[in-house]
């Protein structure tokens, strides 16, 4: 952790993601308006002490908005990245440990799945779905595991004949505390980087599904579509456009830069000042 926060870069990333989980989990406490309540009286309200990011066509506020979308953003990107990485571990540590054929199977899927187009391969499931919350998370998760398996693949390919892992086979240890006494958690530290480095490109995915109309669905509030209800008055109502977009585009880049700093913290190859 000292070497995360000698890292000034990677400081500023955890400051930014600290601040945002703290507005998404307090929403409820510190947003000013219910952030669905119509105000026909205050629609399209530019920026005041009133409304602190306007309001939009239908009068709610922009800010409460903000603060409950940030709550499904972060969910979005939590949920999606645990199952990537869950699906990831367990078919990474498969091929790395056993090898084979089996880890020519695989990794023949993985290359399969690298061959398509994520975003258009989460555009087709969902199209065939009920757009929701729910089944967006799902769709992520289940599209976005292919890197952590290959980097668990590599790490156990690694450590397979370490003198350790040999000791404890000779002992007799049998491959599932082969697995997850030994191999696995020698492993974390890249799965780390990529979990967090993840989240970001679900947060970049829902909010594209959400502009689209194909993820989570009004009156819900993400920051995506709240990008979409600013499309249609971008022309006079630049906040509606403005605040969603810096939101996401400081989230993405807070994640970015707390996983190079983990990266370069977890590297013993690193600088130590």
């Amino acid at each position: 952790m000292k070497k995360v926060f000698s890292n000034p870069l990677a400081l500023i990333g955890f400051i930014i993601i600290a601040s945002i989980l703290v507005l998404a989990f307090t929403a409820p406490l510190i947003a000013p308006y219910d952030p669905d309540a119509i105000d026909v009286k205050a629609i399209l309200l530019s920026p005041t002490s009133h409304h602190w990011m306007g309001t939009d066509g239908l009068g709610r506020d922009v800010f409460s908005r903000m603060l409950y979308g940030a709550r499904i953003s972060l969910m979005v990107g939590f949920v999606a990245v645990g199952i990537a990485t869950a699906i990831g571990i367990v078919l990474g540590a498969i091929a790395g440990f056993y090898r084979g054929w089996v880890d020519t199977v695989i990794m023949r899927i993985v290359d399969v799945m690298l061959s398509i187009p994520t975003f258009f391969l989460i555009l087709a499931v969902i199209a065939f779905l009920t757009p929701s919350i729910w089944n967006i998370m799902i769709v992520i998760g289940l599209t976005s595991w292919m890197g952590v398996t290959r980097l668990v693949r590599a790490e156990f390919l690694s450590l397979r004949n370490r003198e350790f892992v040999l000791a404890a086979q000779t002992l007799g240890a049998r491959d599932v505390r082969l697995i997850f006494t030994h191999l696995l958690p020698n492993s974390l530290t890249p799965i780390i980087v990529s979990s967090i480095l993840g989240i970001a490109s679900a947060v970049l995915v829902e909010s594209g599904l959400s502009f689209l109309g194909l993820g989570v669905q009004a009156p819900q509030a993400s920051w995506g579509n709240i990008l979409t209800d600013g499309k249609e008055y971008i022309q006079f109502a630049w906040w509606l456009s403005l605040f969603p977009g810096l939101a996401i585009l400081i989230t993405v880049l807070g994640y970015n830069l707390l996983g190079d700093g983990l990266r370069d913290a977890f590297n013993p190859r690193s600088s130590q000042h």
